[in-house]
Formats: structure tokens, sequence, C-alpha cells
């Protein structure tokens, strides 16, 4: 009588000696440059470490907030900013660009700026509103982890020149850039009145809601790539001066004149498809 079971038992035997025992191992498939496909186990470590680090600052900025020391939460978000835009850099620099990577990176990514701000605004300002609160904060997260989704998706597809939607760095740029003014200016923002409280959960939504709309953001990613004019410099010099005659409001400033930016970048994309 013939064993209908043994195949299942030679994929299983495979699988065991493919991950033997209690193990923590990774298998990825890359492409060589031939264009033959080969899996490989590990991971690549300085890519990965950075991110990690992101991550943790994401995570200490949830605690920080929690804990009512919004300033420790804001510049920990900083600091997850910017550790994700250098684990890319590394990556690409060294060679060291993996499926693995991209996945934990966007991982990272909605806690440091889709979990983490809405941590903070709702420890900061929307707590008192309860329940709609917590609602304007989750629909903040929620878009963060839509728009990430999205992006992994769409890598290849789209222009590289632009982002669709909001970046989530940016989205989160903004949320703590409000704080930082709310914290340094208090009698203009007294969250005792519910005015007040009304217009932030209002401002994270519709933060949230840019960061998976279609309008175009300019990436930035060509800049170093190409020669700019001259003029170009004299008026970094100025915004940066302005900028640190009052930081959080000039961070505040900048960002929303770039998200009021992409809809300028989508009409003028529009107008030259129809020409």
């Amino acid at each position: 009588m013939t064993n209908t079971n043994k195949p299942e038992r030679d994929i299983s035997s495979k699988d065991e000696n493919a991950f033997d025992g209690i193990t923590f191992e990774v298998e990825e498939e890359e492409h060589t440059h031939e264009g033959q496909k080969v899996k490989r186990r590990g991971i690549y470590l300085w890519p990965n470490l950075i991110t990690t680090a992101a991550l943790l600052s994401g995570f200490y900025s949830i605690i920080a907030s929690m804990n009512g020391e919004f300033q420790q939460a804001i510049y920990a978000i900083f600091i997850a900013a910017l550790f994700d835009g250098l684990d890319g850099r590394v990556a690409r620099a060294i060679g060291a660009q993996s499926p693995f990577g991209e996945q934990f990176d966007s991982l990272s990514d909605l806690l440091a700026f889709g979990v983490a701000p809405a941590i903070l605004m709702y420890s900061w300002s929307l707590n008192d509103l309860g329940r709609i609160g917590l609602a304007a904060c989750f629909v903040y997260t929620a878009c963060a982890a839509f728009r990430l989704a999205r992006f992994n998706v769409q890598i290849g597809v789209v222009d590289k020149r632009y982002f669709i939607g909001v970046a989530s760095p940016l989205a989160a740029v903004m949320i703590i850039s409000l704080v930082w003014v709310g914290l340094d200016i208090p009698e203009v923002f007294d969250l005792r009145e519910r005015g007040i409280q009304a217009v932030n959960a209002v401002v994270i939504i519709a933060i949230g809601l840019l960061m998976i709309s279609n309008v175009k953001y300019y990436s930035f990613k060509t800049v170093d790539r190409r020669r700019v004019p001259f003029a170009v410099l004299p008026v970094i010099v100025f915004i940066l001066a302005a900028v640190t005659y009052n930081i959080p409001v000039g961070i505040l400033v900048l960002s929303v004149i770039y998200a009021l930016s992409g809809f300028v970048t989508t009409l003028m994309a529009k107008k030259n498809t129809t020409v």
C-alpha cells in the first residue's frame, strides 16, 4: 500500500534542515550581478543597527510623553528622523540594501513617526477631549500605517523625484514642532480652552490625511546630482538664519510651507500632462 503522506514528510524535513531547532535567523532571496537568484542568511549589520536606534528613539519618545516630559519626547522624534535619513544612505553606500531592511525600516517609521507623535499630541493637548481626542490621534496613526504600506508596494513604480502624500517623518515634524511652539508660547496655546484643543484635533487629522493623499511633494533626492544656481545658496543661508532666531517657530513655518507646496507641485504636474 502506497503512503500518500511521503511528500509531506520530505517537505517538512527540508524545512527543518533550513531552520534547525529554536534559532533566530533570516533567509533572503537576492539577485546577483549576473541576474541569478541566490538565498543568503543573516542581515546587514550597520543599516539595521541605525534603524534599531531610530526605533529606540521612537520608543523613548512614547515613554517620555506618557511621563509628561514633552521636550524630551520632541527631541527623541527629531533624533529618530536623523537616524531614518541615515540608515538608507548607509545601506546604499555600502551596498547593503535588502528586503528585510526595507520592512524593518517601515516598522520603525510607524512607531517613531506614526505612534510616537500621536501619543505626544494626545498627552499634551487632546486627552481632555476624551474619546474625540483618542479618535483623532488614532486617525493619524492609521494614516501613517496606510502611507507606509502604500509606499512599500509602490517602490520602483512611482517617480523618485516626488513623494505621493506627505512623508511620515515630515508629518511627525509638523506635529512635534506644533507642540514645541505650544510649550514655548503657552499664553498663545492655552490648552484649557476647548477651542485650542479642537484645533489641535483637526490639525492632527489633516496631517494624517495629507499622508495618504495623492498630493505630490518634491523629494529632493536628485538635488545632489545636479548643479543649482549660486543664488540658491544665499537664500538657504537666509532661511537658516531666520530659523535659528526662533527654532520651533521656524521649523513649524518651514514644514507648513512644504506641506502647502505639494498642492502647487500637483497643479503644475497636471498642467504639464494636459498641455
